[in-house]
């Protein structure tokens, strides 16, 4: 009875962390896209956060694009990929320049809150 109730507990531990949202943005070849992500900086305060292609993982972002340490962009190859939203009142929407097909697929906006399994996700 007692492995059941622990099974329980890690089961809405995990499933009651962090949120996750998502939604469909679809574009233009050649034109520029922006894919929106955003949280509340009176709630939280100005915090880091990532960007990176693919699913998102259980911590941090795979494949990164670009990563804020809350205040400005701290890491961003290439010049694509840029955040043109006010960081600073946590908008950090990613705009891709120039999209090509290759673009195409899953993206993470991972907001960095702290505490274990609070943050926020954006796929």
């Amino acid at each position: 009875m007692s492995s059941c109730f622990c099974l329980e507990w890690i089961l809405m531990v995990l499933f009651t962390g962090s949120s996750v949202s998502g939604s469909i943005v679809r574009g233009i070849v050649g034109q520029n896209l922006t894919l929106p992500c955003s949280y509340s900086v009176d709630y939280y305060g100005t915090t880091s956060m990532c960007w990176g292609q693919g699913a998102c993982p259980i911590s941090k972002c795979s494949m990164q694009i670009l990563w804020t340490d809350g205040k400005k962009v701290k890491w961003n190859p290439p010049q694509r990929y840029q955040l043109k939203g006010d960081i600073l009142k946590g908008n950090v929407s990613l705009t891709i320049m120039n999209v090509a097909e290759a673009d195409k697929g899953t993206y993470c906006c991972r907001v960095e809150i702290p505490g274990l399994f609070n943050d926020e996700i954006t796929e």
